[in-house]
């Protein structure tokens, strides 16, 4: 069921325009749009011409909306100058290959102003949730009079107040150094979007108080620190859509996916399948490369696995090579381990269905630390060797434990434990069902 499935009804009135790039987050921000379509407020959804046929494509595979959603919603494609995408390459740092892609957005600015200025015209205010890579977008917008700004985090709330720049609680001394993980150019593109982003009025996170309580906590005490105007924090999440019906065992299937943006070597993938081989569990191999910044440009969309393996695994793995419906793999009651790349999306999926995993080879830091205290995690490898090959010994290893020892069971016991906790948040009374109900009342309040 829709977290807000029975939530107040209003007049719909706003809110305005989300924009995104990155394709993880699209999905997150299909979620929000249906979650605030749910208490009847229209819903305008603007993103690149590619970004919005990838999404309509996706829609109706999952949890198809009901017909008073879908009208209001409505898509806005603005589009960009064309641009040759990089072709994905594990020796690339991330994220590379999306570069140009990130740049072309650069020239929304006006585009997306003009449309904001009509719908402006016509509503008592315009709420416009963003991405925060799309801050140097959005820069003229505030000084409208009845338009505010919002930014959705599509990351944790930890990974936030890593970026304050302040010093970190004790409990988490000894971080190692993410020198390295990103790209040069990448790094500008943040920092060019940074000096654009002092403009908006609060902050929605994909996230929970179940379990970022204290970062949240954290973040809302600078905010009372700070002595230009104070913005408001939310924790609405989880906000996927898919089934919410809480699953038990069997679990006794791995499913394996390292998201949209991860490339490995051909040796890297043939060590994973001969690891995932050897193993006797049954699995679930999302296998394709990294998409491009044009996700509608076929080649290259292919990895080549080691000769007769999809025979040999056939009766118990399975390996899809396109897009498939995550939330509903993760919900099914069969799954139970899920072997990622931990991304945020991933991995609040992941907790919000009651699923453990064994972490990928190449972890932002503050996911991996982060979650260490739920313990519902298993490293592959160890952040200091995440730049080597994972053999097949070792995937077969980490398998075996997550999905067939003692430790895993443990494991899959607190997770269940974590995901109860983490759905029944987004109820009927629950913490992050209150949070988008009162993001929800501020933007609907008087003028």
């Amino acid at each position: 069921m829709n977290p807000a499935a029975h939530g107040p009804s209003h007049d719909s009135h706003g809110p305005g325009p989300g924009l995104l790039v990155a394709h993880g987050h699209l999905n997150q921000f299909a979620s929000l749009s249906r979650l605030i379509s749910t208490y009847n407020i229209a819903v305008h959804f603007v993103s690149t011409t590619t970004h919005v046929h990838q999404l309509c494509s996706r829609l109706h595979h999952v949890d198809p909306p009901s017909a008073t959603v879908s009208e209001l919603i409505h898509f806005h494609e603005l589009p960009i100058p064309s641009f040759t995408s990089r072709t994905p390459h594990h020796s690339g740092r991330f994220p590379s290959h999306l570069q140009p892609a990130f740049e072309s957005t650069l020239h929304l600015r006006g585009p997306f102003t003009d449309l904001v200025l009509s719908l402006s015209g016509s509503a008592p205010r315009v709420a416009v949730v963003h991405d925060f890579m799309m801050s140097y977008v959005v820069q003229d917008i505030h000084r409208m009079p009845n338009v505010e700004t919002y930014v959705f985090s599509a990351l944790s709330a930890f990974d936030s107040f890593c970026r304050t720049g302040k010093e970190f609680p004790e409990i988490l001394y000894g971080l190692p150094s993410q020198d390295g993980c990103l790209s040069l150019e990448f790094q500008e593109f943040v920092k060019l979007q940074q000096r654009h982003d002092g403009f908006h009025v609060g902050t929605l996170f994909d996230s929970s108080r179940a379990i970022e309580s204290e970062y949240i906590e954290y973040l809302e005490r600078e905010e009372e620190m700070n002595d230009k105007k104070k913005k408001k924090l939310w924790a609405v999440g989880p906000i996927n859509s898919g089934q919410q019906t809480f699953v038990t065992p069997p679990r006794s299937v791995i499913y394996v996916s390292f998201g949209t943006t991860t490339t490995f070597s051909n040796e890297q993938v043939e060590e994973l399948a001969n690891g995932l081989e050897r193993s006797p569990q049954q699995f679930v191999w999302v296998a394709r490369v990294a998409d491009k910044g044009d996700v509608f440009v076929e080649e290259a969309k292919m990895i080549e696995l080691p000769n007769g393996f999809e025979e040999r695994i056939k009766g118990r793995g399975l390996v899809v090579r396109g897009w498939t419906p995550q939330m509903a793999i993760l919900g099914h009651a069969a799954t139970g381990g899920f072997m990622s790349h931990c991304g945020w999306n991933s991995t609040m999926e992941s907790i919000s269905m009651g699923v453990q995993w064994p972490l990928g080879r190449c972890i932002l830091i503050n996911h991996e630390m982060h979650f260490s205290s739920l313990r519902i995690r298993l490293a592959v490898v160890d952040w200091e060797r995440r730049d080597e090959l994972v053999t097949a010994m070792v995937v077969e290893d980490v398998i075996r434990k997550i999905m067939d020892s003692s430790e895993g069971e443990e494991m899959q016991k607190l997770a269940v434990e974590v995901g109860g906790i983490v759905q029944r948040s987004a109820t009927d009374g629950g913490i992050s069902r209150k949070e988008i109900e009162s993001f929800i009342s501020y933007i609907q309040r008087p003028n």
